[in-house]
């Protein structure tokens, strides 16, 4: 009688499982992942932003998360830095760094809704990016799902760009805005990096430049926190961390141009996080255009999940 094989635990069956979808679906998991993580770490950016501007909140953002990384640098230095692409690699983490810089001021001065919806137009650059610099074929679903999204995020800001809205357009805005276009290269060049380097030789260079750009700015605004703000302020660095680690698997696994949409989901979340502890009342504009965001992304994972049972 042959012997019987031990049954499969649960950890077993959910890894097939997770390698048994499609290539999209996983980025997409991964994706959904760090909307949650980003919206802890912008939570904790609104609630210390009275005391600690957004030059000095990045700086902390980024040594924490070099620390993190720090054990496992030193494992095996010369493998962690190991590139024929420094100048990417620069020009990267020297954009991100003035990027994250105009994000943090626009969640601090913005309620979290509105800076993570003009945050999206990143989108708009995006999909013309994946088209031109990394060559991927587009499809009209996926140009019609990102821009379906947009939709969504022009109907939640309608009501401050007409006359007599709530809200204006002001420096929060222009830096939400500048930060979106900043960061949209960077995805770029994430993605062109990933081809032949792995991910956590990114996150080392981005941990390690992002802290060296993050000091001069830091030094102009200088305080010393309190031991609890140090340590949300470090809690932050290491979210902070957690949400590029899982943003770059997804963005690895996936198209760029098919994560864009799915994205989107943190939207929802600030909203929530918005209602619950800043009590930011969402407008009809805001919930209608997080529908529409919801919906766009339910599309093209779908799409892509058929696209691929087709193919096999």
């Amino acid at each position: 009688m042959p012997e019987e094989l031990p049954p499969i635990g649960r950890v077993e069956r959910a890894r097939a499982a997770y390698h048994g979808l499609a290539p999209n679906l996983r980025g997409a998991l991964w994706m959904l992942a760090s909307a949650i993580c980003f919206t802890a770490m912008t939570t904790l950016i609104k609630f210390l932003g009275d005391d600690y501007p957004a030059a000095l909140q990045t700086f902390y953002r980024s040594a924490a998360g070099f620390v993190v990384l720090l054990p496992m640098i030193l494992r095996d230095v010369k493998g962690a830095f190991r590139t024929t692409r420094l100048g990417i690699l620069l020009f990267r983490s020297g954009a991100g760094t003035i990027g994250m810089i105009l994000s943090f001021y626009s969640f601090q001065t913005l309620p979290l809704a509105e800076a993570n919806a003009l945050s999206f137009t990143r989108t708009l650059w995006l999909v013309p990016l994946a088209f031109f610099v990394l060559r991927e074929s587009l499809g009209a679903w996926r140009i019609g799902a990102a821009l379906f999204g947009f939709v969504g995020v022009t109907v939640m800001l309608a009501p401050g760009f007409v006359a007599g809205g709530d809200h204006g357009f002001g420096w929060g805005q222009a830096a939400a805005l500048g930060s979106a276009a900043l960061f949209a290269m960077t995805i770029t060049g994430m993605k062109v990096m990933t081809r032949d380097h792995s991910p956590f030789v990114l996150l080392v260079y981005a941990a390690v430049l992002g802290l060296v750009f993050s000091i001069p700015p830091a030094l102009f605004v200088w305080a010393w926190p309190t031991w609890p703000d140090f340590a949300l302020l470090c809690a932050m660095g290491v979210i902070g961390t957690i949400t590029q680690a899982c943003y770059i698997k997804g963005m690895q696994i996936g198209d760029a141009a098919a994560m864009a949409p799915i994205d989107y989901t943190r939207l929802v979340f600030t909203v929530i996080v918005g209602l619950w502890i800043f009590h930011e009342i969402p407008t009809w504009p805001t919930i209608v255009g997080a529908l529409i965001v919801v919906a766009s992304t339910l599309l093209i994972t779908w799409r892509e999940q058929r696209a691929s049972k087709r193919a096999d």
